[in-house]
C-alpha cells in the first residue's frame, strides 16, 4: 500500500513543492528553450516524474510505472482516439473533393483571411469544442485554415489561441460537470460562476485572432466585426450558462456568434482584404498567382514563415518525408490551394457521372446549393450525432451503460489518497461506445456512405491517419503518463497545497492551478479532476467562496490549453509541423500568460471588490 506524503523532502512544503515541480520544469525547458521534439520532451519529463516519485516520495517503482501505463492508456483512449477520428473525418471530405466546396462556401461569407480566421477558428471551432473537445477543434480548424492559404505556423497559433473561451463548456460542459461531481457543488452553480468569467476572455479573443493573422493593420481594419463576434459570443455564453443550460452553452454561443458575423457582414465589410491575402501568400513563399490562384509547385517544395515571435523553421523539419497526414501536410495535393470566390470548385454533385468509391469527376463551374449542403454535411452529421447522444437522456444513458470500468492490474487497491482512503483513480474507464471519438467514427461512416466512398478508400484513409499521428500518439501517451504519476504519487497535491498557503491572496493564484493542470494534461476536465477538491478545501480554509475558486480552476484551465504538449502536438500535426512544436510553444506561451494574468486579476477582484458580479 502507498499513501502520498505532501512534505516528503525534509518535511518542508516549499522544498517538496520545488522537487515536485521538477518534471514540469523538465517538460517546459526541453520544449520551450532547448527546442526538443515534443515526444522526446514528454518522455524525458515522464522519466523525471517517475524518478521524483520513487526517490523523493518513496513510491514503489512498480506502482510508479503502472501509474504511467494507466495514464498512457487514458491518453490513447479516449483522448487521441478523438483526434484520430476527427482527422479521418476531415480526410474523407478531402478525398471526396467536397472540401473545395466548403472553402468556396466560406469565401462567400468573406474572402478576407482575417474574417475567415474568426469564423473558422473561433465560431466553428467553438462549435466543435462544444460537441467533441479534446483537441478535435484544433485538428479540424487547423487543416481548414491551411487549405485556405494560411502559413502553417500562423494557422497553428490562430487555432490554439481561438481554442480558449469555449473550453470550459466543451464536450457538453464535461469539465464543469466533473468539478461538480468531485466537490459536491451543483454543477449548474459552478457553470454560472464560469459564465461570469470566461465571457470576458471571449470578448477579446476575436480581436487577438485578427492581430495574429495580420498584425495591427488587421485589428485596425477589422475590429468592428471582431468586436461584434466576441460580444455576441460572450453575451450568449453568459446568458446560457446562467439562465438556459450549462451543457448547451457553447453550442448556443458559437451559433449566435456565427450568425452575428454573417449578418454584420451584410452591412459592413473591412478593407484591404487583398493586401492581407497577399501578405499570407508571401509568408508561405508563394510567387505570382496563376489562373488557379497561385503558382504551381511540387508538393512540399515551399517553406513556411513562422508566426510572429516564432523562430525560423529548422531545416528539413517539413516537406518530403514529413510525418504529417498526407491530407493535411503543407501544400500537398490533398490540401488544395485557396481559390477566390469567383473560381470554380472542382467537386461535383454525386450523380450518374460519379462512380461509387472513385471520387468526383470534373463538375459544373459554380457550386450549387446541393453541393454546398454536401460540403457542410460532415459537420451537420457531427452536430446531429452528438446532439442525440448528449442531449437525449435515453441515448446518453444507453451509451454510458456500455462504459467498462477496469481496475488497473497491479495498481488498484494498492494506492491510498491523502486522507487514507482507497484512491478512485486506479480504475480505468473504457468509454468504447460513448467516447466522442467513437461518435466521430460513426459520423465518418455515415459521411462515407453519403459520399459513396468505397470501404477500401475509407479504410486506407483511416490507416494513413493513424500512421501520420504516430509521434502525436507517443507524445500524448507520455504526457498523460506524466500527469498520472504526478497525481498518484502526490506531487500535484504538494504543489497545490503550497500554492494554497497564500491565504486570501490565493484568490489571485487560484486560476494558476487550473492553468497548470491543463497545461500538463491538455484537458480542462483533467485539470478539474486534479485540483477541484483542492480548490474547495483551500477556499474553506481561507474563508473564500468555494464555488468561485472551483470555477476559477476551470476558467484558468481554458488559457492553459494552448501550451499543453498534447494540443501543441495536435496543432503541429494538423498543419504539417511535426517536430517543431517548440516554435509554437514559444509563441503561444506569451498569449497564454497574458490571458492568465487577466483571469487571475478578474478572480481576485471577484473575491472582494467585484463580488456583485457573482450569482
Amino acid at each position: 500500500m502507498y499513501q502520498p506524503d505532501t512534505t516528503p523532502v525534509a518535511e518542508s512544503l516549499a522544498l517538496s513543492a520545488l522537487v515536485a515541480a521538477l518534471p514540469l520544469l523538465t517538460l517546459f525547458v526541453l520544449l520551450g528553450f532547448l527546442r526538443l521534439k515534443a515526444h522526446w520532451a514528454g518522455l524525458a519529463a515522464l522519466g523525471a516524474a517517475v524518478g521524483v516519485a520513487v526517490t523523493a516520495y518513496g513510491m514503489p517503482p512498480g506502482l510508479a510505472l503502472l501509474s504511467a501505463t494507466e495514464g498512457a492508456a487514458f491518453g490513447l483512449f479516449p483522448i487521441m482516439w478523438i483526434v484520430v477520428a476527427a482527422i479521418w473525418l476531415y480526410r474523407l471530405t478531402v478525398v471526396s473533393g467536397r472540401f473545395e466546396d466548403l472553402r468556396h462556401a466560406f469565401n462567400l461569407v468573406s474572402d478576407d483571411p482575417r474574417i475567415q480566421a474568426v469564423i473558422i477558428a473561433f465560431c466553428f471551432g467553438g462549435l466543435l469544442e462544444a460537441l467533441a473537445g479534446f483537441g478535435a477543434p484544433v485538428a479540424i480548424t487547423g487543416v481548414m485554415l491551411m487549405a485556405l492559404g494560411f502559413p502553417a505556423a500562423r494557422a497553428a497559433i490562430t487555432v490554439l489561441v481561438a481554442n480558449t473561451a469555449p473550453v470550459a463548456f466543451g464536450a457538453i460542459a464535461i469539465p464543469i460537470i466533473t468539478a461538480g461531481n468531485l466537490t459536491g457543488i451543483p454543477y449548474p452553480e459552478i457553470g454560472a460562476y464560469v459564465g461570469r468569467q470566461t465571457p470576458l476572455i471571449a470578448l477579446f479573443v476575436p480581436l487577438l485572432l485578427t492581430l495574429i493573422v495580420d498584425g495591427r493593420r488587421g485589428v485596425r481594419q477589422t475590429w468592428p466585426v471582431a468586436l461584434v463576434c466576441g460580444a455576441v459570443f460572450a453575451l450568449a455564453q453568459f446568458v446560457s450558462a446562467n439562465y438556459v443550460s450549462v451543457e448547451l452553452t457553447d453550442i448556443i454561443a458559437s451559433l449566435a456568434a456565427l450568425a452575428a458575423v454573417v449578418l454584420f457582414l451584410r452591412v459592413w465589410r473591412p478593407g484591404a482584404g487583398e493586401e492581407a491575402r497577399q501578405a499570407l501568400r508571401e509568408e508561405r513563399g508563394d510567387g505570382p498567382e496563376t489562373d488557379s490562384g497561385r503558382r504551381p509547385e511540387a508538393p512540399g517544395s515551399g517553406t513556411d514563415a513562422p508566426a510572429p515571435g516564432a523562430a525560423a523553421p529548422a531545416p528539413g523539419a517539413a516537406g518530403p518525408g514529413s510525418t504529417a497526414p498526407a491530407a493535411v501536410r503543407h501544400r500537398t495535393v490533398a490540401a488544395p490551394a485557396p481559390r477566390r470566390p469567383q473560381e470554380p470548385a472542382p467537386a461535383p454533385e454525386p450523380g450518374p457521372d460519379t462512380e461509387p468509391g472513385t471520387g468526383p469527376r470534373p463538375g459544373p463551374s459554380t457550386p450549387s446549393g446541393r453541393r454546398y449542403a454536401l460540403a457542410f454535411l460532415p459537420y451537420l452529421v457531427v452536430i446531429a450525432v452528438f446532439s442525440v447522444s448528449k442531449l437525449w437522456t435515453a441515448a446518453e444513458e444507453a451509451l454510458a451503460a456500455t462504459d467498462a470500468a477496469l481496475p488497473w492490474p497491479g495498481l488498484d487497491g494498492r494506492l491510498l489518497d491523502a486522507s487514507g482512503e482507497p484512491s478512485a483513480t486506479t480504475v480505468y474507464t473504457l468509454p468504447w461506445l460513448s467516447s466522442p471519438g467513437t461518435l466521430l467514427l460513426l459520423s465518418g461512416l455515415l459521411v462515407a456512405a453519403v459520399y459513396r466512398l468505397s470501404p477500401g478508400t475509407a479504410a486506407r484513409e483511416f490507416a494513413g491517419t493513424v500512421a501520420s499521428l504516430r509521434w502525436a500518439l507517443l507524445t500524448v501517451a507520455s504526457v498523460l503518463g506524466l500527469a498520472y504519476v504526478m497525481n498518484q504519487s502526490g506531487q500535484t497535491l504538494t504543489i497545490g497545497t503550497w500554492i494554497a498557503g497564500a491565504g486570501t491572496a490565493f484568490a489571485f493564484l487560484s486560476p494558476l492551478l487550473g492553468w497548470l493542470g491543463t497545461a500538463i494534461t491538455g484537458s480542462d476536465t483533467s485539470a478539474n479532476a486534479l485540483f477541484a477538491t483542492l480548490q474547495q478545501a483551500a477556499a474553506e480554509k481561507t474563508g473564500l467562496d468555494p464555488a468561485l475558486l472551483v470555477a476559477a480552476n476551470t476558467s484558468g484551465g481554458v488559457v492553459g490549453k494552448m501550451i499543453s504538449p498534447q494540443n501543441l502536438t495536435i496543432a503541429a500535426t494538423a498543419v504539417g509541423m511535426v517536430g517543431r512544436e517548440s516554435e509554437l510553444f514559444r509563441t503561444a506561451v506569451r498569449w497564454s500568460l497574458l490571458l492568465l494574468a487577466a483571469m487571475c486579476t478578474l478572480v481576485y477582484l471577484q473575491s472582494n471588490i467585484l463580488a456583485w458580479m457573482l450569482p
